[in-house]
């Protein structure tokens, strides 16, 4: 691979960032860096934690209105977990969201409110793994870490022309982007990597012609940008089977309980479901249904996670009495509030009850759900 200058390129890079970069509610500008203001670690690592695996316009309602409802560290640390899964809801992985209210707690109840300022130690609090640690570090403590992410991956896989498929590459790609982060202004060059991958050195149709490292990129000399990076072959996703089960009372109320705190959704709210998994199917038919009642089959949904894609089979009951398991009814008022994830907002659709919980089945046609997910 060819040696590049890591002066002379993060040189260029942060001239174009300084002018270039994107504005990001939880970004400090370089220009309020110049000024003398310091990036808050708790909204680094809140904004990481939502972007991973999704889009930064997909992430920047659901983090306003997380920091509008707890603007500390603390705030968080004390607010009641199915909270924090609530807000979360729709936004998906919501692991992420159990890792993030653990995190919290520990650096308040660890770490006297205050996020620790190397890599290494930010490592150790739970949901950070490599990348978070890193970006933290980078742009709220100003330790050189090499932050990377699959823009960064992109840019850096065309910089060098890397044919080691991905994520066998990783290792090599963060070797360089080490080499190449500078002492000086390492959170900025960071965050200007990210920009220059989600603007410029675009998956395709990459804008070569005004990049500002055109000149150190060996995959522009040779006009195969969009061949980087090299991605090793993935495998098929399994289709999953399983059933649901919307109880509705006769005040518009519908049956919930709370998923398992670990596993899929663990911690989550839904109407009751078989036993589907990753890695198999939940049983089918009325027979499957968590308590007797008049059943009746109304339609599916189908939901992709990131390794299987799911079926379920939408039941629909009219019920008076209380189950025999354990769960809730959440009234009308309160089913937005709900800790529903996506999927499970789709089954509630089907069964035709509505945004505001009402159960809309008299009044219109039986449907079906169809079928979340990027990076930028």
């Amino acid at each position: 691979m060819p040696t590049i200058d890591p002066t002379a390129f993060s040189a260029a890079l942060l001239a174009w960032y300084d002018v270039h970069h994107r504005d990001l509610p939880w970004r400090v500008s370089p220009r309020q860096r110049a000024a003398g203001v310091r990036a808050d670690p708790y909204r680094i690592w809140l904004s990481e934690i939502m972007l991973q695996q999704t889009t930064v316009a997909a992430v920047k309602a659901y983090y306003a209105k997380f920091l509008a409802r707890w603007p500390s560290v603390a705030d968080l640390a004390a607010a009641p977990e199915g909270a924090v899964l609530a807000e979360w809801a729709g936004l998906g992985y919501y692991a992420r969201a159990r890792n993030l209210h653990a995190c919290a707690k520990a650096v308040e109840g660890e770490h006297g409110g205050r996020f620790p300022e190397t890599a290494a130690a930010l490592k150790a609090l739970p949901g950070i793994g490599d990348y978070t640690s890193a970006a933290i570090a980078a742009i709220a403590f100003d330790e050189p870490a090499a932050v990377v992410d699959g823009n960064v991956e992109r840019v850096v896989t065309r910089l060098q022309a890397i044919d080691a498929p991905l994520p066998g590459a990783k290792p090599l790609i963060r070797n360089e982007v080490a080499a190449l982060t500078p002492r000086e202004r390492p959170g900025d060059f960071a965050q200007a990597m990210m920009d220059l991958g989600a603007t410029i050195c675009t998956p395709t149709r990459p804008a070569c012609a005004i990049c500002p490292v055109r000149p150190f990129c060996t995959a522009t000399k040779t006009a195969e940008a969009e061949r980087y990076p090299v991605k090793a072959k993935k495998a098929a996703v399994p289709a999953r089977r399983g059933a649901a089960f919307v109880a509705v009372r006769g005040d518009g109320a519908v049956f919930l309980r709370k998923r398992p705190g670990s596993g899929m959704l663990g911690g989550m709210s839904e109407p009751p479901t078989t036993a589907w998994s990753a890695r198999a199917d939940g049983a089918l038919g009325e027979a499957a249904a968590p308590f007797a009642a008049e059943w009746r089959l109304v339609g599916e949904i189908e939901h992709t996670f990131t390794h299987f894609k799911l079926t379920l089979d939408v039941w629909h009951a009219a019920v008076t009495g209380d189950p025999a398991i354990d769960g809730w009814w959440s009234g009308p008022e309160n089913i937005t509030a709900e800790a529903l994830p996506t999927v499970m907002r789709k089954v509630l659709k089907a069964a035709s009850i509505g945004t505001a919980g009402t159960d809309r089945r008299a009044a219109e046609p039986q449907t079906k759900g169809k079928r979340l997910h990027g990076t930028g």
